[in-house]
């Protein structure tokens, strides 16, 4: 791994190139996020979640595992040859900055985050798909909205750090909230968030 150390609950910044690839593979991208969701979990459940044969998730596994991108978990069954395994960290990110310097790392980049938001796109239709299904109130609640704003590239820095900060404090009041018992009601919730320059 030639990301620097970090601790499971700090944000990683994806920086090699090696990473980069293993990280954005289709099916990988699919392991890993259900892991970050849906917590500790074994080859098998993970096969049945994402509908594929375990011996190919193992192998997933372990290209992850050797990346940093999961680790072994405690074992959370009764059954001591089972291996667990979680996500690393809590939030990966990466930037073009970081990989522009090389034509592999350049497309690696853009076919990572185009895969990246195809993932989302799949997660916001399959809301679609099913919104009836949640109720009127979560109906309510959820948003689909589109802004223009006239900035400069300092200002939209500073935008983005602010959203972020903001968002990272719901989720941490979230987590505080669980932890006190207040867990009704509370299902996981998706903030996608792209701010990027556009000429007509």
């Amino acid at each position: 791994m030639n990301d620097k150390q970090f601790k499971p609950s700090e944000p990683r910044q994806i920086t090699d190139v090696g990473t980069l690839k293993a990280f954005g593979h289709p099916l990988r991208l699919k392991i890993y996020s259900t892991l970050r969701v849906a917590g500790p979990a074994t080859a098998s459940q993970l096969a049945d979640q994402v509908d594929e044969a375990v011996s190919l998730v193992s192998y997933h596994l372990r290209k992850l595992a050797e990346h940093g991108l999961i680790e072994e978990a405690e074992v959370q069954s009764e059954d001591a040859r089972e291996r667990w395994w979680q996500a690393a960290q809590e939030t990966l990110s990466l930037s073009h900055e970081d990989f522009k310097d090389t034509p592999e790392g350049v497309a690696a980049h853009a076919v990572t985050v185009r895969r990246l938001i195809a993932h989302r796109h799949e997660l916001e239709q399959t809301y679609l798909d099913q919104q009836e299904a949640w109720g009127a109130e979560w109906r309510r609640a959820a948003d689909q909205s589109d802004f223009l704003a006239r900035l400069n590239p300092a200002e939209l820095t500073r935008l983005n750090a602010e959203i972020h900060a903001l968002i990272k404090t719901y989720e941490e009041r979230g987590k505080a909230a669980e932890a006190a018992g207040d867990t009704e009601g509370r299902e996981n919730v998706a903030v996608h968030l792209a701010s990027f320059p556009f000429r007509l």
